[in-house]
């Protein structure tokens, strides 16, 4: 009789223990459902942890000059008041017309520039009687080291407008601005007539280089 009255307690226990892991079961799952972490998927971040990440790591492009042109805006930069400014004769060529913008260091020190100089046609009253002449394209900008006596030179070019067949206006002077800086420098201009219109034959400069351009 004891032994089979045993049975069934140990039937009773295997039925409990089911139960039980049944029930370990039920709470792993609801615990996932319920807003514990779920695996990666082999490394693929969500949408909204890949926004997250190229936010962080992306570097947005920030404007301002070159090593180079801070180089040249140091303490070394030379200055308006110690360039002597000319412009260069007229060496025409298929239908261009092409001058040199010359910059002389005059001081006793040696000075450095980078990039375009600003260039204005004007009337005798200093009035621009042109639109501003263009930068060129394409072409390396470089820092100029001059020492005393020492030149730099922009090209400025332009179509003859007589080719061009534009209106045109013969400018007193020419004011030349070095790179960076804000004061030009006078020049008289004995160059010809100039494009008014800004349509063709518009003069561009380019930037500086070593030398006087001959």
């Amino acid at each position: 009789m004891t032994h089979r009255r045993a049975v069934p307690a140990a039937l009773a226990c295997c039925a409990a223990l089911a139960a039980a892991l049944t029930g370990c079961t039920s709470t792993g799952t609801g615990s996932a459902a319920g807003g514990s972490p779920a695996p990666s998927n082999s490394g693929i971040p969500s949408p909204a942890t890949g926004s997250g990440s190229a936010d962080a790591g992306t570097a947005s492009p920030v404007d301002g000059p070159t090593p180079a042109a801070s180089a040249a805006q140091a303490p070394t930069r030379c200055h308006s008041s110690e360039l002597r400014v000319s412009i260069g004769p007229d060496h025409p060529g298929a239908g261009q017309e092409n001058f040199a913008v010359i910059l002389t260091n005059g001081s006793h020190r040696t000075c450095t520039m980078y990039g375009f100089p600003g260039v204005a046609f004007v009337n005798s009253a200093g009035e621009a009687v042109t639109p501003d002449p263009e930068r060129t394209t394409g072409q390396e900008q470089r820092i100029v080291t001059l020492a005393p006596g020492a030149s730099a030179w922009s090209a400025l070019v332009f179509t003859n407008p007589a080719i061009s067949g534009v209106t045109t206006v013969t400018p007193a002077a020419v004011l030349v601005t070095p790179p960076d800086e804000t004061d030009p420098v006078r020049v008289r201009w004995t160059g010809g007539k100039v494009s008014n219109t800004g349509k063709a034959s518009v003069p561009q400069v380019s930037p500086v280089r070593p030398g006087d351009g001959s």
